[in-house]
Order: C-alpha cells, then sequence, then structure tokens
C-alpha cells in the first residue's frame, strides 16, 4: 500500500526468559498515516508482546522498531509524546472522579489550564459522560469505565493510538460509540494500530490487516484481499478460521 510509513517494524523478535519458544519470531511489516491496522489473532498469538514493544513496554530481542522517523531504542521518550495506549486492563484510578482521572492523564502529557479543561468537557460530551464527571470511577459499569480509558489515552491528540481490545466486555451502545468515536479520530489523521476478538467489528473497522499465529504474521492485506484470496471465505471471521484452525488456544 502506498503512502508515508508511520510504523515500521523490521526483524521483531521477542524471547521472553524461561520460555521454549519465542513470543514473536523476525517479524516485519509497515503501518502506513492514517491506516487502521489490524492485528488479529488467537489467545497468545503474540499480539500484545508486539504492542507493548511498539509503546516500550517491553525492549525487543532483536530486530528495530521506527514511529514516526524515530527509534524506539534511542528515541522513547519523544515518541511516547505522539501515542496514545488504550490497554486491555482499565487503567484508571478506582477512588478518584472521571474528571480527575482525566485531569491525573492530561497533565502527564503536558496539558494544563482552560486547554486541558476544554478537551475533557469535549471528550466526556462526545462518549456520552458529561453527568458522570464528577462520580468516582469505581461506581462505573464496564462500558462506561472503557469510555474513559479511551478519553485518557486520546487528550494529547496523539498521532498514533494503540488499541488492545478496546471495546471487550461491553454492551452494544458503548461499543456503537467507541466504534464512532475512533472512526472520527482517524479522519481526523490518528493511525489506528488495534486488536480484537470482534472479527466483524474488525471487517468494518480496519483498513489493514495482518493475522498473526504463534508469533508469526499468516497473512497482511485489506479486509476485502484477505477474503477473497483465503479460498472458502465469504467474512473474515473465515479466514481467521481457515488460517488458524480450530483448535482451542487457553
Amino acid at each position: 500500500m502506498s503512502g508515508t510509513p508511520i510504523v515500521e517494524i523490521e526483524g521483531l523478535t521477542k524471547i521472553f526468559k524461561d520460555s521454549d519458544e519465542p513470543a514473536v519470531k523476525g517479524v516485519s511489516f509497515t503501518i502506513h498515516k492514517n491506516e487502521v491496522f489490524g492485528l488479529l489473532g488467537p489467545n497468545g498469538a503474540g499480539k500484545t508482546t508486539i504492542i507493548s514493544i511498539l509503546c516500550g513496554l517491553f525492549a525487543p530481542s532483536s530486530g528495530t522498531v521506527k514511529i514516526d522517523g524515530m527509534y524506539t531504542s534511542s528515541h522513547l521518550d519523544q515518541i511516547k509524546q505522539i501515542i496514545g495506549v488504550v490497554p486491555q486492563d482499565i487503567a484508571l484510578y478506582p477512588t478518584l472522579t472521571a474528571g480527575e482521572n482525566l485531569n491525573f492523564y492530561g497533565s502527564m502529557y503536558g496539558l494544563s489550564g482552560q486547554d486541558l479543561k476544554d478537551k475533557i468537557e469535549m471528550w466526556l460530551d462526545n462518549l456520552g459522560l458529561t453527568k458522570a464527571a464528577n462520580r468516582r470511577v469505581e461506581t462505573f459499569s464496564g462500558g462506561m469505565k472503557r469510555r474513559v480509558n479511551l478519553i485518557a489515552s486520546v487528550l494529547h491528540q496523539p498521532k498514533v493510538l494503540f488499541l488492545d481490545e478496546p471495546t471487550v466486555g461491553v454492551d452494544v451502545q458503548s461499543r456503537n460509540v467507541i466504534m464512532e468515536q475512533l472512526k472520527k479520530l482517524n479522519k481526523e489523521g490518528t493511525t489506528i494500530i488495534y486488536t480484537s476478538h470482534h472479527l466483524e467489528e474488525a471487517e468494518d473497522f480496519c483498513t489493514q490487516i495482518a493475522i498473526i499465529d504463534y508469533g508469526n504474521i499468516l497473512i497482511q492485506g485489506t479486509p476485502a484481499q484477505l477474503i477473497a484470496n483465503t479460498p472458502g471465505s465469504s467474512s473474515l471471521e473465515d479466514v481467521f478460521l481457515n488460517l488458524t484452525k480450530r483448535k482451542l488456544r487457553d
């Protein structure tokens, strides 16, 4: 695919101590600006390990990662200012209110004063949380927590947003609102890297998809290309099952 690369991964390998097999095995791919790149695979395939390396949580055992022209090995502090991360686990302080959580996270990205206040108000409104701004997060439903989790990661308008299962365990209404806001963010210029087990959601949302299993990328392309090029497939779920097989992964 043509375009300007924003994430470049070359020969990425990760071997965890005391593990028999590498979690990631020499993976290479490029993500271009304004893409929604889906990294899909069964449990234990290596998705979260790759996301964690891209975010700087783990160092790779070998290989290189470049984000917006900067290597994670030498420019991690600068990279952390231009990325947002929505982790699978809720990363909020339960005894603080939604507003207090967002003030804290916004200040970590250097936002302050009226600018931060305006951004928090805008995002709370966008995600239907204005009335809940002064409630403690521990009183929130799962869907509400997911929505605040998302806001905490986008207040600083990141160039690249990492989403690890952003709609897991939420009701249909919350999922719909979250996906609408993510599509809007992408239209406004944020490149999105996304993992999910919701394959129908991924088929609709992603412009590019890589399916990973046992630390290797099996196939990559647009959802339409993957479906067309995988015999016996009429949906992304068919592609996924044909490539990764039906054996349970626990």
